[in-house]
């Protein structure tokens, strides 16, 4: 454990408390208690996850860093969103990962401009990239309202929702994939100098054994913690009055989502602008390209609630603003603090807009 940095060691330390605590909370009468807990474990271990991924990225090359984080990072996310779907919450799953995307792109980004912007002023990023990941976030927004619309317009397409969910599906994750090989073939040395440059002095690097042992028990932990959130979601949403559409939205999405992206936070504040703006982008992505079609995919495997990208209109029309809002501020290659409170105040119209279902 001398490895570990003050920081790691205490988030280490409250996803144990956290995820112990929600253990014995599962199924008492506490049911808010029980909610909140498991949501602090929740976080934590998906911070816990994506250092130990990013440590055991390092060692296999940065590229290999990118590839684990897509793949690994999410399992919190994934393992919600596969019991909320054998619980029948579709509508929940729904919501949450279209709010993953809406805090990603708004919130989280919105926040790291004005925090950057109001103590460095205007901070210059690299377009390049971020263009890609929009355009790329803009196709997966496409593909979320074709099968919507045509099953809202009662085209012949409509009657067969998850057919064309599941063909949408499989040809997203091929996007995926190739954007994957793409971005690193893009990158050049200069490039993975400038990213670890970005990290900055740190700690030691951990371990080769210690980072799997640390992988594996967090990713266990994330499954079993995850049942325990499921199971206080339903009576916790009765308790507080809360609709499934909000609940997924804005408490589902930020509890998958919190401790995570403070790195973007953090990062503009330090004026590494270049780096922020990769590190959010590109979690929106990896759950609207990856993670969507993959549960979509499995679904059909691991339940009787099928998800399909037959969205509620207002969540398509939501996230196809929050699209086209982050890629208008990003194309340019500077932010300035008034972007962020513009990209804040659209998160939170969308959200009021959900409060009562």
């Amino acid at each position: 454990m001398s490895h570990l940095k003050t920081s790691e060691k205490l988030t280490i330390l409250i996803s144990v408390v956290a995820s112990v605590a929600a253990g014995l909370l599962s199924g008492r009468d506490a049911v808010i208690l029980a909610f909140v807990v498991s949501a602090l474990a929740l976080a934590t271990l998906a911070s816990v996850v994506g250092l130990a991924t990013e440590q055991l990225g390092e060692r296999m090359g940065p590229g290999a860093t990118g590839i684990l984080q897509s793949g690994i990072g999410n399992l919190p996310e994934l393992f919600v969103s596969i019991f909320a779907l054998r619980a029948g919450l579709v509508a929940v799953v729904q919501a949450a990962l279209i709010g993953s995307i809406l805090a990603n792109s708004l919130l989280v980004l919105g926040l790291a401009f004005l925090v950057g912007g109001l103590k460095h002023g205007t901070q210059k990023f690299s377009s390049d990239q971020p263009k890609i990941i929009a355009t790329l976030v803009l196709l997966s927004i496409a593909a979320l309202t074709v099968p919507t619309l045509a099953h809202q317009l009662h085209t012949p397409a409509g009657a067969h929702g998850e057919s064309l969910s599941i063909f949408v599906a499989i040809v997203m994750l091929a996007v995926f994939i190739c954007s994957i090989v793409y971005s690193l073939r893009k990158r050049t040395a200069e490039e993975v100098a400038d990213e670890k440059a970005t990290h900055g002095p740190g700690g030691e690097s951990w371990p080769l054994a210690m980072t799997i042992g640390i992988l594996a028990v967090a990713g266990v932990g994330a499954a079993f913690v995850s049942d325990w959130f499921v199971v206080a979601l339903e009576p916790a949403m009765k308790s507080l009055h809360l609709s499934e559409a909000f609940t997924g939205l804005v408490v589902v999405a930020i509890a998958g989502n919190a401790v995570e992206n403070v790195v973007g936070i953090q990062l503009a504040a330090r004026n590494k602008a270049d780096y922020a703006v990769s590190v959010i982008l590109n979690s929106s992505l990896q759950i609207a390209l990856g993670l969507i079609p993959v549960l979509v995919i499995l679904s059909f495997f691991v339940g009787s609630s099928h998800l399909t990208l037959i969205m509620p209109p207002l969540l398509v029309v939501a996230v196809g603003f929050a699209g086209i809002l982050g890629a208008m501020v990003v194309f340019d290659g500077e932010s300035v603090w008034m972007e962020g409170v513009v990209l804040i105040a659209l998160y939170g119209i969308i959200a009021a807009a959900f409060w009562w279902g």
